[in-house]
């Protein structure tokens, strides 16, 4: 499944009224761990029809990062039911990303 670019003007219907789980990559261009993290989240996103994953870039939407607490990106949030359930901060091994949607 391909990767949804979220802004404030569609996080609403892509993330808190999605039918699905979501994960979230919060991220900033300029950022090294972000760059690290960018293929685990790619390989997420293809290999998990059952899920959808969006990427946040901090810098546009410095809202979306303050309102859900994102003090140091990389940061990873799973969403259900429009809900935050876990987060993960820091570049992470992808068993770990897995671990955290319940694979």
């Amino acid at each position: 499944m391909a990767i949804i670019q979220l802004t404030s003007d569609n996080f609403e219907a892509e993330v808190l009224n999605s039918d699905k789980p979501v994960l979230v990559d919060f991220y900033a261009d300029w950022c090294g761990p972000c760059k690290m993290m960018a293929p685990v989240v790619d390989q997420i996103a293809e290999e998990n029809d059952d899920i959808k994953v969006g990427k946040i870039n901090v810098d546009d939407e410095q809202d979306l990062a303050a309102k859900y607490g994102v003090m140091s990106i990389p940061t990873i949030g799973f969403f259900k039911g429009g809900d935050i359930v876990d987060k993960s901060v820091g570049a992470k091994p992808k068993s770990e990303l897995l671990k955290m949607i319940g694979k």
